[in-house]
């Protein structure tokens, strides 16, 4: 009788995903705890280098998804 080999190369493909998967859920927990941190480090070196000083603004990151909607940034909802 002759063994028919079986093909791994389906299961390896499913284990690297899960691999990649865990990775992007991982990067994403940690850019969403350090996110006012991260804005608060590239805002003060876009100011440094001469930008816009608007972008260094002390505005934590769900404030500023709670004033996204809005067309002028106040927070007010008009």
């Amino acid at each position: 009788m002759k063994k028919h080999k079986k093909s791994k190369s389906g299961q390896t493909m499913v284990e690297y995903i899960i691999i990649v998967v865990i990775i992007a859920i991982a990067a994403i927990a940690v850019f969403g705890i350090f996110s006012d941190t991260i804005r608060e480090k590239l805002g003060g070196a876009t100011e440094e280098l001469g930008g816009d000083a608007s972008s260094a603004t002390q505005q934590s990151s769900t404030d500023y998804l709670k004033n996204l909607g809005d067309s002028t940034g106040t927070g007010t909802g008009n």
